[in-house]
């Protein structure tokens, strides 16, 4: 068997990449081991000099293989990876799996379906001429066909119908992600002064938000659990062999498993056994929220909580087809409260009928509820979200993609973002790092952003809540400068955990 190398790329969007470890690729990586594939894991996150050392690297290496994942603001880096890997070795196989191509897949499919040729179909040609294959969909198994010489250019594992397609049985029976290939001493994160990392429990989310991505992607829409045995064991897992012992679980939305409870119990069970304290932070649905499940995550160790509110505005909710009423979301907080529980509130701007007035809204519900914390991010309309899926060009300016909101006159305006060159769009630092591609009827993108920082800003000093620290790099929650004829240390690991 050849080996391969998986690339994790930088995420030069975000304010630090070192912080929480892509577990997806290296869960494909274990699959690889667990066969017996000789494989190599080359950890960009967080190299400045990225470029250099894949020269460096593919210059080096006998390795003829490139797996590379990638979210949409990572395709920009992606790209020049992929020049410099065709630069150096023009007859390598390149591979592209990840959120991003699969995102781009499903949009693709939902315009057949609609008979339309839009630039989902254009995005694909694209894709199609830089990699040698595309993994959409889970790539836990659509590695190996992938792999085979011959390979089509498309591998599409975001199929119920597929064998490709992991079931709720299969996530049970697979390894844990291969972290033992990347350096996990370099990541740093943190719980109530606690060291963490970061799990994934469940995949998919069932809910239509029109603003969110893989809407018509069954593997991101499909909710699959692991059961809490399988869960609580990769805790014990992490604890014994990393000493962890705080865990960010980073599923969409944890109390949309029916089981949540039973997990909770035996997350508190486990630490009794052990003799050990863990401190948990997780994504809840606010109207599914209640008082037995805060109470439980409580007692299994959570300090913290997420939700994405979005908007304070009610109108603004109705638009995005959150399925959440404001006095919901604030029945969330409470609910938190009463338990124990620290609240941090996910809010967006720019969809669809947001003006001063909406930002407003948001802006009192903020002060009215009072959470410990709160993220305030521009929209983006990523690829296959209801918002560029169901997108029409703008007859008058070719440029521009409008979104109508079923139901309502309000519109959402959105420039074409090439999103192989362009990540700006992305969370940046405060005051100044933020630019929109999204504006309404009412406000431009200029003004969305002079909204986010003003709104930021008043609600931080009124409730005192601090920015990130100076000279401190926070990752958002919603995202080495060496040269010289060797690769910086501890960023390339093979199969047996060597540097």
């Amino acid at each position: 068997m050849h080996s391969s190398c998986l690339i994790i790329p930088p995420s030069l969007f975000l304010l630090d990449e070192r912080v929480f470890i892509t577990l997806g690729i290296l869960r494909v990586a274990a699959m690889l081991e667990k066969r017996g594939y000789p494989v190599e894991v080359l950890d960009l996150s967080g190299i400045k000099n990225y470029k250099e050392v894949v020269k460096i690297y593919a210059e080096s290496s006998g390795i003829n293989t490139f797996c590379l994942t990638a979210t949409t603001p990572q395709m920009p880096s992606v790209s020049l990876i992929t020049e410099v890997i065709r630069e150096v070795k023009p007859r390598a196989k390149i591979i592209l799996g990840g959120p991003h191509i699969t995102l781009i897949n499903a949009a693709y499919r939902n315009e057949m379906k609609r008979g339309v040729d839009g630039r989902a179909a254009a995005a694909m040609k694209i894709y199609t001429s830089m990699f040698d294959v595309l993994v959409a969909g889970d790539g836990e198994y659509a590695i190996f066909p992938a792999l085979e010489p011959g390979a089509p250019k498309l591998i599409n594992a975001d199929d119920p119908g597929s064998a490709l397609f992991l079931t709720k049985k299969q996530l049970d029976e697979l390894p844990y992600p291969a972290r033992h290939l990347v350096d996990v001493g370099s990541y740093h994160y943190s719980i109530e002064g606690v060291p963490a990392t970061s799990m994934i429990a469940q995949l998919g989310c069932p809910f239509n938000c029109g603003f969110c991505g893989g809407r018509e992607s069954p593997m991101l829409r499909r909710v699959r659990m692991r059961s809490s045995a399988n869960v609580v064991a990769e805790m014990v897992h992490l604890y014994k062999t990393y000493g962890f012992k705080g865990f960010m679980l980073y599923d969409d939305e944890l109390n949309v498993n029916p089981r949540m409870i039973e997990l909770m119990n035996l997350v508190a069970d486990c630490q009794k056994e052990l003799g050990v304290e863990f401190k948990l932070r997780g994504f809840v649905k606010s109207e599914l929220f209640t008082d037995e499940q805060a109470e439980a995550m409580y007692r299994a160790g959570f300090r913290w909580i997420l939700a994405g509110f979005e908007s304070g505005s009610p109108k603004i909710l109705n638009n995005i087809n959150k399925k959440a009423f404001r006095e919901e979301n604030t029945r969330c907080v409470e609910i938190a409260r009463r338990n124990g529980l620290k609240v941090k509130a996910l809010m967006s701007m720019g969809h669809p009928g947001e003006s001063e007035e909406t930002v407003r809204h948001t802006h009192d519900w903020l002060m009215q509820v009072k959470p410990d914390d709160f993220d305030v991010t521009v929209i983006t309309t990523y690829p296959g979200t209801p918002y560029y899926d169901y997108a029409v060009q703008d007859e008058k300016n070719r440029d521009v993609w409008v979104y109508s909101c079923d139901g309502s006159k309000d519109r959402l305006y959105s420039y074409e973002v090439d999103y192989t060159k362009v990540a700006d769009y992305y969370k940046g630092a405060p005051d100044g790092g933020y630019r929109s591609y999204v504006y309404t009827d009412y406000l431009s993108p200029e003004k969305i952003v002079q909204l986010r920082d003003n709104l930021e800003n008043d609600v931080r000093r009124k409730l005192n809540i601090p920015f990130n620290p100076t000279g401190t790099l926070i990752r958002y929650e919603h995202s080495m400068g060496q040269s010289g004829v060797v690769l910086p240390p501890n960023i390339l690991r093979t199969s047996g955990g060597k540097t």
